[in-house]
């Protein structure tokens, strides 16, 4: 895996050593030697991860970080802090201040690179998330842009499996003044338990547990698919670096030593809660896009663009997989006369009703589509020629069957629709080709002087042979 990495520090050997760890990991190393010469390369190279020096002259690693981390641009990009500093009250400020990870000097080099692997790992599954949100954006489907910094990291749920009861106990108190609902475990198995039945936010897993492979336990926890994209914060000794790294390369997103300092417990708990929420924030922006791009935003029905996407996989369908297909398509009738007589607004409502009554009138696996102002597809799923007739007449009667209760005088107004049908069947045809056979029909409809249905093979139906007591046949 290779990545773009940010070496700054104001002392030119320590630069050019860190360089050459990288390079020699086939990393492309760009560098700074002072804090605006890094927020400058930060918003020109935008690289995946920045090791930054606390002690600089001027403006200070911490002042950078916050920087970076409050720019929306630049804030997912991680930061690792790389200093001589050592005292957990500095872990702690790097901490709070946006960094994701806080390095001591000498810099341990298992560690490092394990550190770095890991978090251009994760830079990389935000970068797709962002990616797709902006092209949302661009698309005009969403207008809400998620800020990591800015989400919350209060009342989350958290497990600790950790099998010193005290040790346990320091993490609950702590991790208590953010109103965290912490559940603690022993082991291996009560922690699968656990997970089977919680959504959890964040876990603690101790690699020093008397009975238990903490990294065995972080592999299962990756490979599950309800904690596959949970943080897993792992409790270690100094001379656990070996196994905390690779702990880091299966998957778990950072780690603290003992003694545990609270502080930095506190710290390192919110920086992995901000990110999962940041995440999880990007991947709803972007199913709510998905939605809105393939849906219409006045019904709530799917578009022209899903319907054209969906009918093709049906027709494509072969074999046993194959069922036999309907399509009906609907048109109000004499709908310009309703927008040019009582406004557009009156004429959505219009299409609400409209397209509500066809909703609760039809199968719950088969497809209803807006297609364009007052035109709609209704794709009929394993239906026999009679059920598709059954149905067919079922919806035009639902429709014109009782008044729209809409904003005019009259407080309400009877709407009609004419129906086009094309029994697909099995027959190996193209989107294109079933819509036309519909659309022809519906043509058909409406010369025949509206609120009508044409099915072909069949022609123009009769209401009277399906009746409503005839329901049970097509339900």
């Amino acid at each position: 895996m290779t990545a773009r990495v940010l070496v700054v520090d104001d002392i030119a050997p320590n630069v050019k050593l860190l360089e050459a760890k990288l390079t020699s990991e086939y990393y492309d190393v760009i560098t700074a030697t002072s804090g605006q010469q890094a927020l400058d390369r930060v918003t020109a190279d935008m690289p995946d991860i920045v090791l930054l020096d606390v002690m600089m002259p001027g403006m200070d690693g911490f002042e950078v970080c916050r920087i970076i981390k409050s720019n929306p641009v630049t804030a997912h990009i991680p930061v690792v802090m790389v200093t001589a500093l050592t005292d957990a009250t500095d872990r702690v400020r790097g901490l709070e201040a946006g960094a994701d990870d806080f390095l001591s000097k000498p810099v341990n080099d298992l560690a490092l690179m394990a550190r770095v692997r890991s978090l251009v790992r994760l830079k990389m599954t935000v970068d797709e998330w962002r990616a797709r949100e902006s092209t949302a954006t661009t698309l005009g489907v969403n207008s809400e842009t998620a800020a990591m910094m800015s989400q919350t990291v209060e009342k989350a749920n958290i497990l600790i499996v950790e099998d010193q009861a005290f040790e346990s106990q320091k993490c609950l108190e702590a991790l208590s003044r953010d109103q965290h609902k912490v559940y603690t475990a022993s082991g291996g198995i009560a922690a699968l338990e656990r997970v089977a039945v919680t959504d959890l936010d964040l876990i603690v897993v101790s690699l020093n547990m008397a009975k238990e492979d903490g990294l065995r336990l972080c592999s299962h926890l990756r490979s599950n698919d309800r904690t596959r994209s949970v943080p897993i914060l792992m409790l270690g000794q100094e001379d656990d670096l070996p196994k905390i790294a690779r702990g880091l390369e299966i998957g778990a997103n950072d780690y603290i030593l003992r003694p545990i300092d609270r502080n930095e417990l506190v710290a390192r708990v919110r920086t992995q809660i901000r990110r999962k929420r940041f995440q999880e924030r990007l991947k709803a922006n972007y199913e709510v896009s998905l939605s809105m791009a393939l849906t219409d935003t006045l019904t709530g029905l799917y578009n022209r663009r899903y319907l054209n996407v969906h009918l093709e996989k049906l027709l494509q369908s072969t074999g046993d997989q194959r069922k036999p297909i309907a399509v009906l398509m609907f048109d109000l009738d004499k709908f310009k006369s309703i927008n040019d007589n009582y406004g557009h607004g009156v004429g959505d409502e219009v299409l609400k009703t409209f397209s509500d009554r066809l909703k609760t009138r039809m199968r719950g696996f088969d497809l209803l589509a807006r297609t364009g102002g007052e035109e709609f597809v209704a794709v009929l799923v394993d239906v026999s020629m009679e059920k598709a007739c059954f149905i067919a007449e079922r919806l035009r009667r639902v429709i014109g069957g009782r008044p729209m209760q809409v904003s005019i005088p009259e407080g309400q107004m009877t709407v009609t629709t004419s129906l086009g049908g094309a029994y697909i069947g099995t027959d190996v045809v193209t989107v294109e080709q079933a819509l036309n056979r519909a659309d022809e029909k519906l043509y058909e409809a409406k010369e025949s002087g509206r609120d009508a249905v044409v099915m072909e093979r069949v022609g123009k139906l009769n209401p009277a042979d399906y009746e409503e007591p005839k329901r049970n046949v097509v339900e």
